[in-house]
Order: structure tokens, then C-alpha cells, then sequence
């Protein structure tokens, strides 16, 4: 008895050969690092997310999809009201990531990453800016940024954990304000540069009145102390001095009046100008109202 063989052609041992390694593909899935896949088997999402590294799977007939759980930013704007009624608009940049064990209720409910951002993401920081905004006046938005920014954390932080987002960090990229606050902002600010502008000149005025009162103090003194000295012996001598000083400072010019005598003698007054022009008046200073004059040629 003969033992038959299957002698099978080239081309389907081919065929065969691409199916068997179609299924073995087809059987196994790699995740990389920075990634979370969801299975699917006949359209239904299973449960258990695939994180990196090999996983099996049905062949043929399912089917995995892939997410980002890197760390991911948006800049988002926000419009809200401050607790004063006044408008507040800003744009925060947002960094975050997707829970790598929550993407199969992500891939559930969302779908793709652009649809939580649209959906999830802007929607929860317009209400958080709310949040923040309503619990301080346009201006302590102002000088309270930081405690405005911890706010709109915390509140973006608890909104968006139900929903596998795990924000990282916010950043406020601009805060703008109404035109009527901006307006009023820079009236202040110019009422209050012209009120320290009228401090400075009110403590320059009393500078000023001080130094004139300190400057008469000195004069008066400097008066007393040469009446004391005019009064004390040598007085006579400390105006000579004086007089021939201011002489040489006027240029050592002749006098035009000189006054001679002393001690006893009676005092003449001397004009000069007419000495030039040859002619030499002297006039005795005595307490009679009568009094002479000498005159020569």
C-alpha cells in the first residue's frame, strides 16, 4: 500500500502562509511609553486599560485605540464678572494629562482628545474663572493675582478630576478689563500723582520758610555779635578795617565823601568830587542846627 501526499500548489501555500502571519499580527498590540489603548472587541469597549508594553488580543476582530497621557496644553479664554459687577476677561494656558487608568470611560464618553478639550476642558475653566472672580473686586484681581490664580486652580483641579484629567499646572497668559475701569484706573492714578506733587511742593515751601527763619537767626546774631564788638575798646578800629576792605573791593577807587576826626576833634565830611574840580568844601558835623561850613579857593 502506497502513502499518498498532498502536494499543494506554490500559490496557496503563499496565501496560507500571509494568513497565518495576518492572525499572529493581528493577535498582539504594543503600547509605547507615554501612551494608554483601550480594547475593543466587535464595536464594545472592555474594560481594563492597556498600558505600555505587549498585549494580546483577538485577532481580526478587534480593534485598539491609542491616547496621549503625555502632558498636554491649551490656552483656553474666560470671560466672567467681579464681585463688584465689573467685566474680568483673561486666557489661561492649561497643562494636564488624561488618567492612563481612565480612558476607557475617556473612549466611553468623549471620544477623541479634541472633543474632551472642546467639551470638557473649556467649558470647566470658564466656570472656575467664575468661581474665582466672584469672590473679589476688579482691583484685588489685581493685587491679588496670585490668590485669584490658587482659586481658579483649585476649582479647575476638582471639576476636572471626574473626568480623568489630572491638571499639572495653569498659567494666567492675560487679564483684561472693562474700558470704564481702565479709564478710571488712570484718572486715580494721575489724582495721585498730583496730590504727591502737592505734598512735595508744600514740604519744599516749609523747607524754604526754615531756611529764611535760620538765615535771620544768623544775621541777627552776626549783628549782635559786631554791635558787641563796636561797643567793646577798638570798635574804631574794626571799621577802619571794614571800610578799607569794601575799598578794595570796589576797585581801590578814590572816595567820593570822606569823613575825618576823631576821638574829640569835630568830624568833617570831605567831598572829593569837588576837590577834582579845584574847589574843597569841609563841613563840621555839630548837633547846633546852625551849622558853618568853610570853603576856599
Amino acid at each position: 500500500m502506497k502513502s499518498s501526499t498532498l502536494n499543494w500548489p506554490p500559490v496557496v501555500l503563499s496565501v496560507l502562509a500571509i494568513v497565518a502571519l495576518a492572525l499572529v499580527t493581528s493577535s498582539f498590540v504594543i503600547i509605547n511609553p507615554g501612551q494608554a489603548g483601550v480594547l475593543s472587541v466587535l464595536g464594545k469597549s472592555q474594560e481594563g486599560a492597556l498600558l505600555e508594553g505587549l498585549h494580546l488580543k483577538p485577532p481580526l476582530v478587534s480593534n485598539v485605540d491609542v491616547y496621549d497621557v503625555t502632558v498636554q496644553k491649551f490656552e483656553v479664554p474666560a470671560q466672567s464678572s467681579t464681585k463688584d459687577l465689573q467685566d474680568l476677561s483673561g486666557r489661561f494656558a492649561i497643562n494636564f494629562r488624561l488618567d492612563p487608568t481612565e480612558v476607557v470611560n475617556i473612549r466611553r464618553t468623549q471620544g477623541t482628545l479634541e472633543n474632551l478639550v472642546s467639551k470638557i476642558v473649556a467649558p470647566q475653566t470658564q466656570e472656575s474663572f467664575k468661581i474665582a472672580a466672584a469672590r473679589r473686586t476688579v482691583e484685588e484681581a489685581i493685587t491679588q493675582r496670585a490668590e485669584l490664580k490658587q482659586d481658579f486652580d483649585d476649582a479647575l483641579t476638582t471639576r476636572l478630576a471626574k473626568y480623568g484629567i489630572l491638571v499639572l499646572d495653569t498659567s494666567v497668559v492675560d487679564l483684561n478689563f472693562s474700558t470704564d475701569f481702565a479709564k478710571a484706573v488712570e484718572d486715580k492714578q494721575i489724582a495721585e500723582q498730583r496730590a504727591r506733587r502737592a505734598v512735595y511742593i508744600a514740604q519744599e515751601a516749609e523747607q524754604e520758610a526754615q531756611a529764611e527763619i535760620n538765615r535771620a537767626i544768623g544775621q541777627a546774631e552776626a549783628q549782635r555779635l559786631i554791635a558787641e564788638t563796636l561797643k567793646a575798646q577798638g570798635g574804631q578800629l574794626v571799621l577802619q578795617k571794614e571800610a578799607i576792605e569794601a575799598w578794595k573791593d570796589g576797585g581801590a577807587q578814590v572816595p567820593k565823601v570822606l569823613v575825618m576826626g576823631q576821638g574829640g576833634n569835630l568830624p568833617f565830611i570831605l567831598d572829593m568830587q569837588q576837590l577834582e574840580g579845584g574847589e574843597t568844601t569841609a563841613t563840621p558835623i555839630v548837633n547846633s542846627p546852625s551849622t558853618s561850613s568853610v570853603k576856599k579857593k
